[in-house]
């Protein structure tokens, strides 16, 4: 196995998609009517997105929603479910920025994750599509015949359980944070604060207000990487 140059970590929504896959995902099954009332999931929806960039949302209650939903089909009607969603808003929304990102750090040796709030669910196919073989996300619980429990197992990928999350991934490798001379995590919030201040090269990416004036003062790097695009949506 050839020892990797470096490790490089990446959240998902707001940094190599130009939305919240989480947020798009209730959206979808709204818009196609699978998800109940589609005004009220999109209240839901609505608020819940408030309050995680307001930095007032726990892993909890964003799943007592979000995993919710994956009690609304049987296993096969939901990866059914998620191949149009991928087509649909996924796919059209991974741009050549974001991959050439990724592919800098895999050609350069790196070892590379995503690192994401958003369960895995949702996240597993938009990883294989971005080519990253490696997803921290958070873990949806299934019960004895294989369903979704709408709770969460272990850990959720959140916050401070980035960071948690990331060093049991390390360490299943025998490895450490600590092993790397050097390491980029890739985020546009300040709820991943914790792992932005683990690495060595935090990367503030497509940043929100709060973050860009944090990154700022301490100096890390800015990369707007779909400025022209967030640009046109602010």
């Amino acid at each position: 196995m050839t020892t990797p140059t470096h490790l490089a970590l990446f959240d998902l929504d707001h940094t190599l998609l130009p939305f919240d896959s989480d947020y798009q995902w209730a959206e979808f099954l709204a818009r196609t009517g699978r998800a109940g009332d589609p005004e009220a999931a999109r209240r839901r929806n609505d608020d819940l997105m408030r309050r995680y960039n307001e930095g007032t949302l726990s892993a909890e209650e964003a799943a007592d929603f979000m995993l919710g939903l994956l009690r609304l089909g049987r296993p096969d009607e939901l990866d059914r479910w998620h191949l149009d969603y991928m087509a649909e808003v996924v796919e059209p929304g991974i741009l050549p920025p974001a991959r050439e990102l990724v592919a800098e750090h895999q050609d350069r040796g790196g070892l590379c994750a995503i690192v994401t709030a958003t369960n895995a669910f949702v996240t597993a196919p938009i990883a294989r599509s971005l080519g990253i073989d490696h997803l921290i996300a958070t873990i949806p619980q299934r019960d004895a015949q294989g369903g979704y429990t709408g709770r969460i197992e272990g850990t959720p990928s959140f916050k401070a359980g980035k960071v948690l999350r990331v060093r049991e991934w390390l360490r299943e490798q025998g490895r450490q944070l600590e092993d790397f001379d050097e390491s980029w995590f890739y985020s546009d919030s300040m709820n991943d604060l914790p792992l932005l201040e683990a690495v060595t090269h935090p990367v503030a990416t497509n940043p929100s207000p709060a973050l860009r004036e944090t990154a700022v003062g301490r100096g890390w790097r800015v990369l707007d990487l779909f400025g022209a695009l967030r640009d046109a949506k602010s």
